[in-house]
């Protein structure tokens, strides 16, 4: 047998024995896909799971779409010491109080589902970075939040008379309270899901926080005929802050005279909730969980 007929035998070189031991010796690392295309891709199974889920969807865009027709047909006459209408201060405080339901609400009690059924947990097993999961909600919480805004103003401006905002200060100040709020409330939900033990029991945690907040903010009667230690209490959390705000975009400045502080206070509002926007991220990073509550 000749050179050339002996059988061919792999030759490794030094450099391949040595990727092949280290292969062997550590597990090579997963590849993590791009924090864009990971966020694009967690954001449309966020939407399209939102609007495929009928409860959801009716629970957190038409139950405050509901309050506003019912309540909107029982109000009428003027607010005591003004020429505003009554109805339309309900309309400004439900208009805000839809945010709360959409970023608030409906956020928290999605998480605990997910989170009770094991979804959370294998989604942080995964290669998607971990950022992807919360821009998935803010994307989710931002496009319903909007349309939930656009909706009951649709039906408030329509049935009920409310008017459009008149200038540009106003439209100006509608974007950024809608925005505030709505980034304030997300991430207090997120916060606030960590104490819901399981899916069962989230709509029973959730929803008389909901509407005890509503109250005492300003949503269904006017803010000034609160006493005065609810209007106190109410001033420690966002909706008092987002109504006051949605007033100053829909009602005459005239209707200043019945507010707490004689004026809009359109810098205080901003600061407030930047500050619970601020609070919600540091509640966030100390309370979420990517594991369910433990099984006993």
């Amino acid at each position: 047998m000749t050179v050339s007929d002996a059988p061919s035998v792999p030759v490794r070189t030094t450099a391949g024995t040595a990727a092949t031991a280290e292969a062997g010796g550590r597990r090579a690392p997963r590849r993590t896909p791009g924090i864009w295309r990971a966020s694009v891709a967690r954001s449309s199974v966020e939407l399209k799971g939102f609007f495929r889920n009928k409860q959801s969807l009716i629970f957190t865009l038409m139950f405050p779409v509901l309050m506003l027709l019912v309540f909107g047909s029982i109000f009428s006459g003027k607010v005591a010491g003004t020429d505003t209408d009554l109805k339309q201060v309900f309309m400004a405080g439900i208009i805000a109080s839809g945010v709360m339901s959409t970023a608030f609400s409906g956020l928290a009690i999605n998480i605990a589902i997910e989170r009770d059924t094991g979804t959370v947990r294998r989604l942080a097993m995964t290669p998607m970075p971990k950022s992807a999961y919360f821009i998935g909600k803010l994307v989710r919480v931002v496009v319903t939040t909007v349309l939930e805004t656009a909706l009951l103003m649709a039906i408030a401006v329509t049935a009920f008379g409310l008017p459009l905002p008149s200038t540009v200060q106003r439209w100006t100040t509608l974007g950024w309270d809608l925005a505030l709020g709505t980034v304030a409330c997300a991430l207090l939900a997120v916060a606030y899901s960590a104490i819901i033990p399981n899916s069962r029991s989230a709509a029973a945690i959730v929803t008389p926080v909901f509407m005890v907040t509503q109250f005492i903010s300003g949503v269904f009667f006017p803010f000034n005929q609160l006493p005065s230690w609810m209007q106190t209490l109410a001033s420690f959390f966002p909706l008092k802050w987002i109504a006051q705000g949605f007033r100053s975009v829909f009602l005459p400045d005239s209707f200043t005279v019945v507010e707490p502080a004689g004026s809009w206070e359109l810098g205080r509002i901003a600061l407030v909730l930047a500050l619970w926007s601020l609070g919600g991220l540091v509640l966030t990073a100390m309370s979420f969980r990517w594991r369910g509550p433990r099984v006993n």
